[in-house]
């Protein structure tokens, strides 16, 4: 059997992955962000190991670590496994005409777990009608292993692949935004997901993942949108290369192997890892990590009383444990970057009710400064702001009280306040005003955290 080569050279080679396989479209069920990585590292380790082969071989702990191999930990592996095979993916590329052909098959064709000599070895394969242009590929995108393994999300990671393909181009193929949707979230176009809206899509996906990827990847993406009438229809990212790696990275090799130690962690405590996975997606490695190293030593202490719900009290100190690494990473961005650091590099994904939190506090605080501006103003000023607030509500036909209040009462009453704020802001600010950035919102977080 041949030996694959020494793996201190594989690891200084980036992944060649086929274009075909940067936009997988799950058919059957999720791919999660460890299962993408993992992947990558199968695709890798095949790749080394050559064309001539049928089947690939490897040390399980080439792959994955943090596991005890003696234990019942394996069953963490074999999910994932089994999920490969069975999860049925259409092979897509991003840009319309690079691949001609239509393909559908499990990501991995078989898998075999055997132990030799107190070693856990893998062996896989691929689909007959993939494995050429997966492991030779003739189109493909160099990644990077070591900056996957900092992404915390599938749509960080399936994003990144996606826009380090079109790093020479300067942006990506412009798609509905309705393709981009399983593409991102790594989970079938049913019709659930169809019901998703896009100020959801964006608020909960697109703006995380550009954050994440801004702040620990080696490129900078922006995202455009455009607008078919009144709506957003499509997307499309320009991505270019960061003018120097000011990452705040690990170091370590790309090769290194995927880490589910936190999973195992939360397989000896009771919790079941594909709970443990959901979290990940929602609050990022780092901080589940953290928390999870709690929950460990408060299973231990029995103190006050033994820990009888691992996984609710997980839940209970994740926020706290979320927001410190927020701080933590926005502290590291701006010492490494300054004061000119850009907008939109942040820390670990946040979930969409920790965004909703931050976005909500950082509307309260931009209402109120925006009153004390109009109070600010000349009473001329604020006299004619009040007649065009007047004509702009009879026109909208709002509740007479409304206006009543407003001609009555002036536009500090309680009832008009928050409509002559927003009418002054849009004027003055544009239609945006209430939309904070991501700088702004990791700001939020930071301040937060710093008061808990």
């Amino acid at each position: 059997m041949a030996t694959p080569r020494d793996l201190s050279l594989r690891g200084a080679q980036p992944l060649r992955k086929p274009v075909f396989s940067l936009a997988l479209v799950p058919q059957s069920s999720k791919i999660t962000a460890l299962g993408r990585r993992t992947w990558n590292v199968l695709l890798h380790l095949a790749q080394d190991q050559g064309l001539e082969r049928e089947t690939f071989r490897a040390a399980l702990s080439d792959i994955v670590k943090g596991l005890d191999y003696n234990s019942g930990d394996l069953k963490i592996i074999k999910t994932h496994l089994r999920s490969m095979i069975t999860t049925l993916v259409e092979w897509q590329s991003p840009t319309a005409g690079e691949w001609q052909t239509w393909d559908a098959c499990g990501m991995l064709s078989h898998a075999r777990l055997s132990k030799e000599r107190g070693q856990v070895w893998v062996e896989w394969s691929y689909a007959v009608n993939m494995r050429n242009e997966l492991l030779d590929p003739e189109i493909f995108a160099k990644l990077s292993l070591e900056i996957i393994s900092q992404l915390g999300s599938h749509p960080s990671i399936a994003l990144y692949e996606i826009c380090s393909r079109y790093l020479g181009v300067g942006q990506t193929a412009r798609k509905a935004w309705t393709w981009w949707r399983p593409v991102l979230l790594g989970r079938p176009d049913d019709e659930r997901l169809q019901r998703l809206e896009y100020r959801i899509f964006k608020r909960d996906t697109l703006r995380p993942a550009l954050a994440e990827i801004n702040a620990v990847a080696d490129i900078e993406v922006e995202m455009l949108e455009f607008k078919t009438g009144r709506f957003v229809s499509d997307l499309q990212f320009t991505v270019r290369k960061k003018p120097q790696r000011a990452l705040a990275l690990q170091a370590r090799a790309s090769s290194e192997p995927v880490n589910v130690a936190v999973l195992a962690a939360a397989e000896r405590l009771g919790i079941d890892h594909v709970r443990i996975e959901r979290l990940i997606e929602e609050y990022g490695d780092a901080a589940v990590a953290t928390a999870m190293t709690a929950v460990e030593q408060r299973a231990a202490s029995a103190f006050p009383e033994p820990l009888r719900d691992p996984l609710r009290y997980l839940k209970s100190v994740l926020p706290g444990h979320a927001a410190a690494q927020t701080a933590a990473q926005t502290a590291s961005l701006s010492a490494q970057r300054g004061e000119g650091a850009a907008a939109g590099e942040g820390a670990p994904v946040p979930s969409s009710e920790r965004l909703a939190q931050w976005e909500k506090k950082w509307l309260v605080q931009r209402v109120e400064a925006l009153a004390a501006e109009l109070a600010a103003l000349p009473a001329q000023r604020q006299a004619e702001l009040v007649e065009g607030l007047q004509a702009h509500l009879v026109e909208r036909q709002a509740h007479p009280a409304l206006i009543q209040r407003l001609v009555g009462k002036g536009w500090t009453h309680p009832m008009v306040r928050h409509e002559m704020v927003s009418y002054y802001a849009a004027g003055a600010y544009g239609a945006q005003w209430n939309k904070p950035s991501d700088r702004e919102l990791l700001d939020v977080a930071a301040s937060a955290a710093g008061g808990a």
